[in-house]
C-alpha cells in the first residue's frame, strides 16, 4: 500500500500518517524516515523535530535519511517517510527526473509507504530562484506521488478528506 498525506504546516499530516502506519504495520514496528537535514543548526526546526519525537513515541524505527531514499526501504515493512519536503529541499540541485525516479523505484518494493507533503502551491510565485524551484518541485512531485500511490489525503486542520 502506497499513501499519500499532503497538507499546509501544522495540519495533522503527520498524526495521520502514524496513525496509519500503525494500522499497516500490524505486529512488525514501522519505520519512521526522518528526511531533515539540521546540519544547518536551526533551533527552531530542531523543536519541530523533538515534537514529532515525542508524538511517534516509542512506536517507530527512526532512520535519518535526507537524500535517498533507494537506501532504506525494505521489502514486508511498513515507513513513514516524514517529510517529501525536507526531502526536496535537500535534493534541490538533483534533476527533477531523477527525484521521480528514485520515488518511482521505491514505489514497486512491496512494503507499506506511508508520505507526507507539505503543499506550498497555495501562495505567491517566491521571487527568489531557490524558492520558485522548492516550490515547482513540490507541486510536480506531489503530482507523480498521486499517480505513484493507491489513496491520496487531502489534510486541513486535523481533518482527513480522501481524494484517491
Amino acid at each position: 500500500m502506497k499513501i499519500l498525506y499532503f497538507g499546509g504546516q501544522k495540519s495533522g499530516k503527520t498524526k495521520a500518517g502514524i496513525k496509519k502506519s500503525l494500522e499497516l504495520s500490524c505486529e512488525k514496528k514501522p519505520y519512521y524516515v526522518a528526511t531533515y537535514d539540521n546540519s544547518f543548526g536551526d533551533d527552531s526546526m530542531q523543536n519541530r523535530i523533538n515534537k514529532h519525537i515525542l508524538e511517534r513515541e516509542e512506536n517507530f524505527i527512526t532512520i535519518e535519511e535526507a537524500k535517498n531514499l533507494e537506501k532504506v526501504v525494505q521489502k514486508n515493512n511498513t515507513y513513514l517517510i516524514d517529510c517529501v519536503s525536507m526531502w526536496l529541499f535537500n535534493n534541490l540541485e538533483v534533476d527533477e527526473e531523477i527525484l521521480k525516479k528514485q520515488l518511482q523505484e521505491i514505489c514497486k518494493i512491496e512494503a507499506n509507504i506511508i508520505f507526507i507533503l507539505n503543499d506550498v502551491s497555495n501562495g505567491i510565485i517566491p521571487f527568489d530562484k531557490e524558492s520558485r524551484k522548492f516550490v515547482d518541485f513540490t507541486g510536480l512531485i506531489g503530482q507523480e506521488l498521486v499517480k505513484l500511490c493507491d489513496e491520496v489525503y487531502e489534510v486541513k486542520f486535523g481533518l482527513e478528506r480522501r481524494l484517491k
